[in-house]
């Protein structure tokens, strides 16, 4: 077997920990700024429903949309995709 083939398992968005983490940190920010997520999605220049989706870990995000929401945040992109204890 090529390093391709045994590396191609596809992870579920809602079986990823880096999903996971993003979600709560997206949501822990928004809600320590005080922000709906409706406010948060025109922020961030996606649909509403976008940022639901995200913050229960049901989308993969893409860079763009990363870089986007942290912008709206007022943090680095970085920052939402560290784990904290």
């Amino acid at each position: 077997m090529q390093w391709a083939e045994t590396c191609a398992m596809p992870v579920p968005p809602k079986s990823s920990q880096l999903v996971h983490t993003f979600a709560l940190n997206v949501r822990e920010r928004r809600r320590a700024l005080g922000v709906s997520q409706e406010a948060l999605a025109e922020a961030a220049g996606v649909h509403r429903t976008y940022i639901g989706m995200i913050e229960r870990g049901e989308k993969n995000v893409t860079i763009y949309n990363i870089e986007r929401i942290a912008i709206a945040l007022d943090v680095t992109a970085s920052s939402l995709l560290v784990h904290r204890p």
